[in-house]
Protein backbone atom coordinates (compact mmCIF):
# COMPACT_ATOMS: atom_id res chain seq x y z
CA UNK A 1 0.00 0.00 0.00
CA UNK A 2 0.92 3.82 -0.19
CA UNK A 3 -0.07 7.39 0.65
CA UNK A 4 0.55 8.95 -2.10
CA UNK A 5 -0.58 12.35 0.18
CA UNK A 6 2.18 14.46 -0.57
CA UNK A 7 3.16 13.57 -4.19
CA UNK A 8 0.83 12.20 -6.75
CA UNK A 9 3.04 9.13 -8.12
CA UNK A 10 5.59 8.75 -6.02
CA UNK A 11 6.59 8.80 -1.80
CA UNK A 12 8.15 11.21 0.45
CA UNK A 13 11.90 11.12 0.86
CA UNK A 14 12.95 12.10 3.63
CA UNK A 15 16.92 11.98 2.96
CA UNK A 16 16.56 14.16 0.17
CA UNK A 17 19.77 16.09 -0.90
CA UNK A 18 19.31 19.53 1.02
CA UNK A 19 18.83 22.77 -1.63
CA UNK A 20 22.44 23.97 -2.17
CA UNK A 21 21.33 27.72 -1.05
CA UNK A 22 19.28 26.34 1.68
CA UNK A 23 21.23 28.02 4.36
CA UNK A 24 20.50 31.51 2.90
CA UNK A 25 17.06 31.26 2.14
CA UNK A 26 16.41 30.06 6.26
CA UNK A 27 18.40 33.33 7.34
CA UNK A 28 16.94 35.58 4.63
CA UNK A 29 13.71 34.86 4.81
CA UNK A 30 13.73 34.08 8.50
CA UNK A 31 11.93 30.36 7.59
CA UNK A 32 13.19 29.57 11.31
CA UNK A 33 10.02 31.06 12.44
CA UNK A 34 7.88 29.36 10.28
CA UNK A 35 9.93 25.79 10.83
CA UNK A 36 9.00 26.17 14.72
CA UNK A 37 5.26 27.70 14.13
CA UNK A 38 4.87 24.18 12.18
CA UNK A 39 6.43 22.10 14.88
CA UNK A 40 4.81 23.30 18.39
CA UNK A 41 8.26 21.65 19.99
CA UNK A 42 7.85 18.49 17.85
CA UNK A 43 10.73 17.29 16.98
CA UNK A 44 9.43 15.16 13.81
CA UNK A 45 7.34 17.94 12.51
CA UNK A 46 10.07 20.29 12.64
CA UNK A 47 12.08 17.83 10.53
CA UNK A 48 9.39 17.60 7.62
CA UNK A 49 8.58 20.66 7.41
CA UNK A 50 12.14 21.50 6.95
CA UNK A 51 12.20 18.45 4.05
CA UNK A 52 9.41 19.73 2.78
CA UNK A 53 8.97 23.45 2.41
CA UNK A 54 12.15 24.16 0.45
CA UNK A 55 11.77 21.90 -2.28
CA UNK A 56 9.72 24.39 -4.32
CA UNK A 57 7.14 21.96 -6.68
CA UNK A 58 7.05 23.15 -10.35
CA UNK A 59 4.37 21.38 -11.84
CA UNK A 60 0.95 23.16 -11.64
CA UNK A 61 -0.54 19.91 -11.38
CA UNK A 62 1.42 18.72 -8.36
CA UNK A 63 1.01 22.17 -6.51
CA UNK A 64 -2.83 21.89 -6.75
CA UNK A 65 -2.91 18.16 -6.36
CA UNK A 66 -0.99 19.17 -2.45
CA UNK A 67 -2.96 22.61 -1.80
CA UNK A 68 -6.88 19.89 -2.15
CA UNK A 69 -5.28 17.56 0.37
CA UNK A 70 -4.57 20.58 2.45
CA UNK A 71 -7.95 21.62 1.92
CA UNK A 72 -9.43 18.68 3.00
CA UNK A 73 -7.09 18.64 5.94
CA UNK A 74 -8.56 22.36 7.06
CA UNK A 75 -12.03 21.03 6.45
CA UNK A 76 -11.66 17.79 8.56
CA UNK A 77 -8.91 18.41 10.90
CA UNK A 78 -10.27 15.88 13.40
CA UNK A 79 -9.81 13.19 10.90
CA UNK A 80 -6.85 13.83 10.21
CA UNK A 81 -5.51 14.30 13.16
CA UNK A 82 -6.95 10.64 14.35
CA UNK A 83 -5.18 9.56 10.75
CA UNK A 84 -1.94 10.53 12.12
CA UNK A 85 -2.44 9.05 15.62
CA UNK A 86 -3.28 5.79 14.65
CA UNK A 87 -0.11 6.09 12.21
CA UNK A 88 1.83 6.83 15.69
CA UNK A 89 0.20 3.95 17.46
CA UNK A 90 1.62 1.64 14.83
CA UNK A 91 5.32 2.81 14.99
CA UNK A 92 4.90 2.95 18.89
CA UNK A 93 3.48 -1.22 18.31
CA UNK A 94 6.78 -1.63 16.25
CA UNK A 95 9.05 -0.27 19.41
CA UNK A 96 7.68 -2.18 21.82
CA UNK A 97 7.63 -5.84 19.86
CA UNK A 98 10.22 -7.82 19.13
CA UNK A 99 11.35 -7.78 15.85
CA UNK A 100 14.73 -8.10 14.06
CA UNK A 101 16.02 -8.80 11.09
CA UNK A 102 19.57 -9.79 12.79
CA UNK A 103 17.84 -12.81 14.82
CA UNK A 104 19.76 -16.03 15.44
CA UNK A 105 17.75 -18.39 13.53
CA UNK A 106 14.91 -18.36 11.44
CA UNK A 107 12.70 -19.57 14.02
CA UNK A 108 13.36 -16.40 15.93
CA UNK A 109 12.82 -14.66 12.43
CA UNK A 110 9.45 -16.27 12.33
CA UNK A 111 8.59 -15.73 15.83
CA UNK A 112 8.81 -11.97 15.94
CA UNK A 113 7.55 -11.10 12.60
CA UNK A 114 4.43 -12.94 13.75
CA UNK A 115 4.07 -11.09 16.93
CA UNK A 116 4.58 -8.11 14.86
CA UNK A 117 1.90 -8.83 12.33
CA UNK A 118 -0.69 -9.50 15.16
CA UNK A 119 -0.07 -6.45 17.10
CA UNK A 120 -0.28 -4.49 13.74
CA UNK A 121 -3.90 -6.62 13.00
CA UNK A 122 -5.09 -4.28 15.94
CA UNK A 123 -3.68 -0.83 14.12
CA UNK A 124 -5.06 -2.01 10.86
CA UNK A 125 -8.51 -2.72 12.38
CA UNK A 126 -8.91 0.75 13.43
CA UNK A 127 -7.80 2.23 9.98
CA UNK A 128 -9.89 0.02 8.01
CA UNK A 129 -13.03 1.91 10.65
CA UNK A 130 -11.36 5.50 10.07
CA UNK A 131 -11.63 5.07 6.41
CA UNK A 132 -15.16 3.39 6.67
CA UNK A 133 -16.16 6.48 8.83
CA UNK A 134 -14.82 9.32 6.65
CA UNK A 135 -14.07 8.42 3.17
CA UNK A 136 -16.76 9.86 1.88
CA UNK A 137 -16.57 13.23 3.05
CA UNK A 138 -13.18 13.68 1.65
CA UNK A 139 -12.89 15.46 -1.86
CA UNK A 140 -9.58 15.53 -3.10
CA UNK A 141 -7.79 13.25 -5.51
CA UNK A 142 -5.08 12.43 -3.05
CA UNK A 143 -7.34 11.62 -0.05
CA UNK A 144 -9.86 9.13 -2.30
CA UNK A 145 -7.21 7.41 -3.74
CA UNK A 146 -5.72 6.88 0.05
CA UNK A 147 -9.17 5.42 1.19
CA UNK A 148 -10.25 3.29 -1.94
CA UNK A 149 -6.56 2.01 -1.57
CA UNK A 150 -7.31 0.46 2.20
CA UNK A 151 -11.18 -0.37 1.29
CA UNK A 152 -9.50 -2.50 -1.70
CA UNK A 153 -6.43 -3.92 0.61
CA UNK A 154 -8.21 -4.05 3.91
CA UNK A 155 -11.18 -6.41 2.94
CA UNK A 156 -13.05 -8.50 5.87
CA UNK A 157 -11.43 -11.69 3.99
CA UNK A 158 -7.89 -10.16 4.25
CA UNK A 159 -8.38 -10.02 8.07
CA UNK A 160 -9.88 -13.43 7.98
CA UNK A 161 -6.87 -14.62 6.34
CA UNK A 162 -4.01 -13.30 8.26
CA UNK A 163 -5.45 -14.32 11.04
CA UNK A 164 -6.15 -17.47 10.06
CA UNK A 165 -2.32 -17.87 8.62
CA UNK A 166 -0.75 -16.11 12.14
CA UNK A 167 -3.21 -19.17 13.94
CA UNK A 168 -1.37 -21.96 11.60
CA UNK A 169 2.14 -20.39 12.01
CA UNK A 170 1.98 -21.06 15.80
CA UNK A 171 2.90 -24.50 14.26
CA UNK A 172 0.51 -26.30 17.77
CA UNK A 173 0.64 -29.37 16.60
CA UNK A 174 3.75 -29.66 15.11
CA UNK A 175 5.64 -28.73 11.66
CA UNK A 176 5.38 -30.48 8.43
CA UNK A 177 8.32 -30.68 5.89
CA UNK A 178 9.08 -32.30 3.04
CA UNK A 179 12.27 -33.29 1.70
CA UNK A 180 13.93 -35.14 -1.28
CA UNK A 181 17.12 -37.47 -0.82
CA UNK A 182 20.28 -35.70 -2.39
CA UNK A 183 24.00 -36.98 -2.70
CA UNK A 184 24.85 -39.02 0.03
CA UNK A 185 21.34 -39.23 1.37
CA UNK A 186 21.14 -35.37 2.38
CA UNK A 187 18.20 -34.01 2.71
CA UNK A 188 17.37 -31.59 -0.17
CA UNK A 189 14.76 -29.54 -1.37
CA UNK A 190 13.34 -28.86 2.29
CA UNK A 191 9.47 -27.27 1.74
CA UNK A 192 6.66 -26.21 4.71
CA UNK A 193 3.83 -27.98 4.44
CA UNK A 194 0.03 -27.15 5.18
CA UNK A 195 -0.90 -29.52 7.63
CA UNK A 196 -3.52 -31.69 6.75
CA UNK A 197 -6.92 -30.17 7.26
CA UNK A 198 -8.64 -33.32 10.32
CA UNK A 199 -12.50 -34.01 8.84
CA UNK A 200 -14.60 -32.17 10.95
CA UNK A 201 -17.00 -35.14 12.49
CA UNK A 202 -14.79 -36.66 15.60
CA UNK A 203 -16.11 -40.18 14.14
CA UNK A 204 -14.65 -40.01 11.10
CA UNK A 205 -11.24 -38.70 12.49
CA UNK A 206 -10.76 -41.26 15.04
CA UNK A 207 -11.91 -44.31 12.05
CA UNK A 208 -10.18 -42.90 8.95
CA UNK A 209 -7.24 -44.48 7.87
CA UNK A 210 -3.63 -42.91 8.49
CA UNK A 211 -0.90 -42.72 5.73
CA UNK A 212 1.42 -45.17 6.55
CA UNK A 213 4.40 -43.50 8.36
CA UNK A 214 7.93 -44.10 10.20
CA UNK A 215 7.92 -42.37 13.34
CA UNK A 216 10.59 -42.13 15.50
CA UNK A 217 11.48 -40.46 19.12
CA UNK A 218 14.17 -38.08 19.70
CA UNK A 219 15.62 -39.00 23.91
CA UNK A 220 15.30 -36.55 25.98
CA UNK A 221 19.07 -35.98 26.63
CA UNK A 222 20.02 -36.49 23.11
CA UNK A 223 21.54 -32.66 22.53
CA UNK A 224 23.11 -33.57 19.17
CA UNK A 225 19.53 -35.34 18.05
CA UNK A 226 17.78 -32.06 19.11
CA UNK A 227 20.44 -30.04 17.52
CA UNK A 228 20.00 -32.13 14.30
CA UNK A 229 15.83 -31.73 14.31
CA UNK A 230 15.86 -27.98 15.42
CA UNK A 231 18.27 -27.46 12.18
CA UNK A 232 15.52 -29.56 10.45
CA UNK A 233 13.10 -27.07 11.62
CA UNK A 234 14.71 -24.26 10.33
CA UNK A 235 15.40 -25.33 6.46
CA UNK A 236 11.66 -25.71 6.49
CA UNK A 237 10.56 -22.18 7.88
CA UNK A 238 13.40 -20.18 6.58
CA UNK A 239 11.38 -19.17 3.52
CA UNK A 240 8.42 -18.76 5.42
CA UNK A 241 10.18 -16.70 8.36
CA UNK A 242 11.59 -14.10 5.24
CA UNK A 243 8.16 -13.72 3.73
CA UNK A 244 6.29 -12.73 6.86
CA UNK A 245 9.31 -10.66 8.05
CA UNK A 246 9.04 -9.34 4.87
CA UNK A 247 5.17 -8.64 5.16
CA UNK A 248 5.97 -6.98 8.91
CA UNK A 249 8.56 -4.28 6.91
CA UNK A 250 6.05 -3.45 4.10
CA UNK A 251 3.34 -2.58 7.13
CA UNK A 252 5.68 -0.86 9.36
CA UNK A 253 7.15 1.09 6.10
CA UNK A 254 3.73 1.82 5.22
CA UNK A 255 2.80 3.53 8.55
CA UNK A 256 5.86 4.84 8.89
CA UNK A 257 5.76 7.07 5.52
CA UNK A 258 1.69 7.68 6.12
CA UNK A 259 2.80 9.63 9.36
CA UNK A 260 5.87 11.30 7.49
CA UNK A 261 3.03 12.45 4.90
CA UNK A 262 0.64 13.36 7.28
CA UNK A 263 3.42 15.41 9.36
CA UNK A 264 3.36 18.07 6.81
CA UNK A 265 -0.40 18.52 6.78
CA UNK A 266 -0.34 18.31 10.43
CA UNK A 267 2.26 21.12 10.59
CA UNK A 268 0.50 23.22 7.97
CA UNK A 269 -2.78 22.89 10.60
CA UNK A 270 -0.34 23.92 13.38
CA UNK A 271 0.90 26.94 11.65
CA UNK A 272 -2.54 28.01 10.41
CA UNK A 273 -4.05 28.26 14.26
CA UNK A 274 -0.90 30.25 15.13
CA UNK A 275 -2.06 33.01 12.26
CA UNK A 276 -5.54 33.12 13.01
CA UNK A 277 -4.61 33.94 16.28
CA UNK A 278 -3.21 36.82 15.10
CA UNK A 279 -6.08 37.71 12.68
CA UNK A 280 -4.03 37.10 9.86
CA UNK A 281 -5.71 36.86 6.39
CA UNK A 282 -4.94 33.59 4.39
CA UNK A 283 -5.51 32.06 1.28
CA UNK A 284 -4.78 28.94 -1.15
CA UNK A 285 -2.43 31.00 -3.95
CA UNK A 286 -3.60 30.49 -8.04
CA UNK A 287 0.03 29.54 -9.56
CA UNK A 288 0.43 30.40 -13.05
CA UNK A 289 2.98 28.68 -15.74
CA UNK A 290 6.72 29.15 -15.11
CA UNK A 291 6.60 31.21 -18.71
CA UNK A 292 4.50 33.92 -18.08
CA UNK A 293 5.10 36.90 -15.37
CA UNK A 294 2.13 37.25 -12.49
CA UNK A 295 2.45 38.90 -9.19
CA UNK A 296 -0.34 39.87 -8.02
CA UNK A 297 -1.43 40.09 -4.30
CA UNK A 298 -3.75 41.52 -2.12
CA UNK A 299 -2.88 41.78 1.90
CA UNK A 300 0.04 40.18 1.33
CA UNK A 301 1.87 40.32 4.69
CA UNK A 302 5.16 38.58 6.05
CA UNK A 303 4.31 35.20 7.98
CA UNK A 304 7.55 35.56 9.88
CA UNK A 305 6.87 38.90 11.38
CA UNK A 306 3.14 37.62 11.87
CA UNK A 307 4.37 35.04 13.94
CA UNK A 308 6.49 37.50 16.41
CA UNK A 309 3.89 39.73 16.62
CA UNK A 310 0.78 39.77 18.57
CA UNK A 311 -1.35 40.98 15.73
CA UNK A 312 -1.28 40.90 11.95
CA UNK A 313 1.20 42.65 10.34
CA UNK A 314 0.71 45.79 7.90
CA UNK A 315 -0.69 44.05 4.27
CA UNK A 316 -0.08 45.37 0.94
CA UNK A 317 -1.84 45.53 -2.39
CA UNK A 318 0.37 44.66 -5.64
CA UNK A 319 -0.43 44.17 -9.17
CA UNK A 320 2.63 43.17 -11.46
CA UNK A 321 1.47 40.99 -14.39
CA UNK A 322 3.87 40.87 -16.91
CA UNK A 323 6.33 42.63 -14.71
CA UNK A 324 9.90 41.04 -14.87
CA UNK A 325 12.03 43.55 -12.71
CA UNK A 326 10.13 45.47 -9.27
CA UNK A 327 12.34 48.18 -8.04
CA UNK A 328 11.22 49.35 -4.50
CA UNK A 329 12.59 52.32 -2.67
CA UNK A 330 11.58 54.58 -0.07
CA UNK A 331 12.38 55.70 3.36
CA UNK A 332 14.03 53.54 5.93
CA UNK A 333 12.38 51.48 8.28
CA UNK A 334 9.46 51.89 5.31
CA UNK A 335 8.63 47.98 5.32
CA UNK A 336 10.38 47.57 2.42
CA UNK A 337 12.55 44.37 3.57
CA UNK A 338 9.66 42.91 5.04
CA UNK A 339 7.53 43.26 2.04
CA UNK A 340 11.07 41.48 0.20
CA UNK A 341 10.14 38.69 2.82
CA UNK A 342 6.86 38.56 2.43
CA UNK A 343 7.25 38.12 -1.34
CA UNK A 344 9.82 35.39 -1.14
CA UNK A 345 7.81 33.59 2.13
CA UNK A 346 4.92 33.48 0.14
CA UNK A 347 6.08 32.11 -3.24
CA UNK A 348 8.13 29.19 -1.21
CA UNK A 349 4.87 28.67 0.33
CA UNK A 350 2.83 28.24 -2.65
CA UNK A 351 5.67 26.09 -4.56
CA UNK A 352 5.07 23.80 -1.22
CA UNK A 353 1.18 23.37 -1.87
CA UNK A 354 0.81 25.66 0.78
CA UNK A 355 -1.58 28.30 2.04
CA UNK A 356 0.31 31.66 2.15
CA UNK A 357 -0.44 34.75 4.42
CA UNK A 358 -2.60 37.12 1.70
CA UNK A 359 -6.37 37.84 1.33
CA UNK A 360 -5.40 36.64 -2.28
CA UNK A 361 -2.12 36.24 -4.08
CA UNK A 362 -1.39 35.10 -7.85
CA UNK A 363 2.03 34.11 -8.96
CA UNK A 364 4.35 32.06 -11.93
CA UNK A 365 5.85 28.96 -10.41
CA UNK A 366 9.60 29.90 -10.13
CA UNK A 367 12.54 27.31 -11.19
CA UNK A 368 14.40 28.45 -8.01
CA UNK A 369 14.51 31.08 -5.56
CA UNK A 370 17.64 33.00 -4.96
CA UNK A 371 18.10 35.39 -2.11
CA UNK A 372 21.16 37.98 -1.85
CA UNK A 373 20.69 39.92 1.35
CA UNK A 374 23.68 42.44 2.73
CA UNK A 375 25.33 40.71 5.63
CA UNK A 376 27.41 41.73 8.63
CA UNK A 377 31.11 42.46 8.27
CA UNK A 378 33.32 38.98 7.86
CA UNK A 379 34.16 38.40 11.73
CA UNK A 380 37.21 36.23 10.70
CA UNK A 381 38.25 39.72 8.38
CA UNK A 382 39.35 37.13 5.63
CA UNK A 383 38.04 39.53 2.91
CA UNK A 384 35.66 42.60 2.83
CA UNK A 385 31.57 42.96 2.83
CA UNK A 386 32.02 43.84 -1.37
CA UNK A 387 34.15 40.88 -1.50
CA UNK A 388 31.68 38.48 0.06
CA UNK A 389 29.13 40.22 -2.00
CA UNK A 390 30.67 39.36 -4.36
CA UNK A 391 31.50 36.08 -4.35
CA UNK A 392 28.07 35.06 -3.09
CA UNK A 393 26.75 36.53 -6.31
CA UNK A 394 28.77 34.49 -8.49
CA UNK A 395 27.57 31.37 -6.76
CA UNK A 396 24.17 32.21 -7.35
CA UNK A 397 25.18 32.69 -10.83
CA UNK A 398 25.92 29.40 -10.98
CA UNK A 399 23.23 27.97 -10.24
CA UNK A 400 20.54 30.61 -11.55
CA UNK A 401 18.02 29.14 -14.02
CA UNK A 402 15.85 30.67 -16.40
CA UNK A 403 12.22 31.47 -15.01
CA UNK A 404 14.13 31.47 -11.49
CA UNK A 405 12.91 34.69 -8.99
CA UNK A 406 15.87 36.63 -7.65
CA UNK A 407 15.04 38.57 -4.67
CA UNK A 408 17.83 41.30 -3.91
CA UNK A 409 17.95 43.47 -0.55
CA UNK A 410 20.57 46.26 -0.60
CA UNK A 411 22.99 44.46 -2.35
CA UNK A 412 26.51 46.09 -2.84
CA UNK A 413 25.78 48.82 -0.50
CA UNK A 414 28.94 48.27 0.73
CA UNK A 415 31.07 50.51 -1.71
CA UNK A 416 30.25 54.03 -2.82
CA UNK A 417 26.91 54.59 -4.96
CA UNK A 418 28.32 55.17 -8.20
CA UNK A 419 30.39 51.95 -8.18
CA UNK A 420 27.62 49.89 -6.44
CA UNK A 421 25.08 51.13 -8.98
CA UNK A 422 27.47 50.29 -11.71
CA UNK A 423 27.48 46.55 -10.60
CA UNK A 424 24.07 46.03 -9.47
CA UNK A 425 22.86 47.44 -12.94
CA UNK A 426 25.16 44.70 -14.62
CA UNK A 427 24.13 41.88 -12.68
CA UNK A 428 20.13 43.18 -12.95
CA UNK A 429 21.09 43.20 -17.29
CA UNK A 430 22.14 40.17 -17.08
CA UNK A 431 19.42 37.68 -14.95
CA UNK A 432 16.93 39.73 -17.31
CA UNK A 433 18.44 38.22 -20.22
CA UNK A 434 18.39 35.38 -18.49
CA UNK A 435 14.82 35.77 -18.14
CA UNK A 436 15.29 35.39 -14.41
CA UNK A 437 12.17 37.54 -12.44
CA UNK A 438 13.69 40.37 -10.07
CA UNK A 439 12.76 42.11 -7.05
CA UNK A 440 14.92 44.54 -5.81
CA UNK A 441 15.14 46.72 -2.43
CA UNK A 442 17.61 49.63 -2.74
CA UNK A 443 18.73 52.82 -1.81
CA UNK A 444 20.82 53.30 -4.44
CA UNK A 445 19.34 56.12 -6.68
CA UNK A 446 22.01 55.29 -9.11
CA UNK A 447 20.76 52.25 -9.74
CA UNK A 448 17.10 53.18 -9.06
CA UNK A 449 16.56 56.26 -11.11
CA UNK A 450 18.61 54.85 -13.90
CA UNK A 451 16.48 52.06 -14.18
CA UNK A 452 12.98 53.90 -14.09
CA UNK A 453 14.35 56.29 -16.64
CA UNK A 454 14.17 53.45 -19.06
CA UNK A 455 10.46 53.35 -18.85
CA UNK A 456 10.24 50.38 -19.70
CA UNK A 457 6.82 48.62 -19.59
CA UNK A 458 8.32 45.24 -17.81
CA UNK A 459 9.61 47.28 -14.95
CA UNK A 460 7.35 48.63 -11.78
CA UNK A 461 8.67 51.05 -9.29
CA UNK A 462 7.21 50.67 -5.81
CA UNK A 463 8.04 53.32 -2.82
CA UNK A 464 8.00 53.21 1.04
CA UNK A 465 4.62 55.49 1.80
CA UNK A 466 6.00 58.12 4.20
CA UNK A 467 3.51 60.84 6.09
CA UNK A 468 4.45 64.43 6.31
CA UNK A 469 5.01 64.46 9.45
CA UNK A 470 7.36 61.00 9.09
CA UNK A 471 5.55 58.17 9.84
CA UNK A 472 5.71 55.12 8.14
CA UNK A 473 2.58 53.42 6.70
CA UNK A 474 4.78 50.43 6.21
CA UNK A 475 2.08 50.29 2.83
CA UNK A 476 3.78 50.19 -0.50
CA UNK A 477 2.72 52.79 -3.31
CA UNK A 478 3.39 52.86 -7.12
CA UNK A 479 5.88 55.85 -7.29
CA UNK A 480 9.23 56.54 -8.90
CA UNK A 481 12.47 56.54 -6.87
CA UNK A 482 13.52 59.24 -4.99
CA UNK A 483 16.88 60.39 -3.74
CA UNK A 484 16.59 60.34 -0.31
CA UNK A 485 15.35 57.54 2.10
CA UNK A 486 14.75 59.95 4.96
CA UNK A 487 17.30 59.14 7.42
CA UNK A 488 16.66 62.13 9.10
CA UNK A 489 13.97 60.85 9.96
CA UNK A 490 15.82 58.62 12.47
CA UNK A 491 18.41 60.34 13.71
CA UNK A 492 15.45 63.14 15.07
CA UNK A 493 13.68 60.38 16.80
CA UNK A 494 16.96 59.13 18.38
CA UNK A 495 18.85 61.99 18.95
CA UNK A 496 16.89 64.72 18.65
CA UNK A 497 14.39 66.08 21.76
CA UNK A 498 10.93 66.27 21.01
CA UNK A 499 9.42 69.75 20.17
CA UNK A 500 6.37 71.49 21.21
CA UNK A 501 3.34 70.76 19.32
CA UNK A 502 3.64 73.87 17.68
CA UNK A 503 7.24 73.61 16.71
CA UNK A 504 6.07 70.11 15.48
CA UNK A 505 3.45 71.35 13.08
CA UNK A 506 5.78 74.08 11.61
CA UNK A 507 8.30 71.58 10.91
CA UNK A 508 5.33 69.08 9.18
CA UNK A 509 4.01 71.71 7.20
CA UNK A 510 7.85 73.07 6.17
CA UNK A 511 8.45 69.21 5.17
CA UNK A 512 5.27 68.50 3.35
CA UNK A 513 6.18 71.92 1.21
CA UNK A 514 9.57 70.89 0.23
CA UNK A 515 8.64 67.35 -0.25
CA UNK A 516 5.56 68.11 -2.64
CA UNK A 517 8.15 70.69 -4.53
CA UNK A 518 11.12 68.32 -4.73
CA UNK A 519 8.89 65.52 -5.79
Amino acid sequence: MKAYLLHCNRDFNMRRASVWNEAALMQDLALETLYRAMAQDDAFLYEVAKQVVPVSLTELDEIRYRQAVLADCIEHEDAVRQLYAIAMEALETERHTFHSIFASSPAMVLHGARELVQAFLGVLHRLRAAADADAGSFRSEGFRRFFATIEHELTDEYFRQIERCLKELRFRNGVLISARLGDGNKGILHVLRRPHEPAPNPLRRLFAKRAPALTFRIADRDEAGARALSELEARGVRLVANALSQSADHILSFFSMLRAELAFYIGCLNLRHELERRGVPMCFPVPHPASERIHAMEGLCDASLALRLAAAPVGNDVKAGGKTLVVITGANEGGKSTFLRGVGLAQLMMQAGMFVTAASFAANVCDGIFTHYKREEDATMKGGKLDEELRRMSEIVDHVRENALFLSNESFAATNEREGAEIARQIVSALLQKRVKIVLVSHLYALAGELHAQRSPAMLFLRADRQADGTRTFKLIEAEPLQTSYGEDLYKRIFVKPASAAEAGAEAAIAQRASSGFE
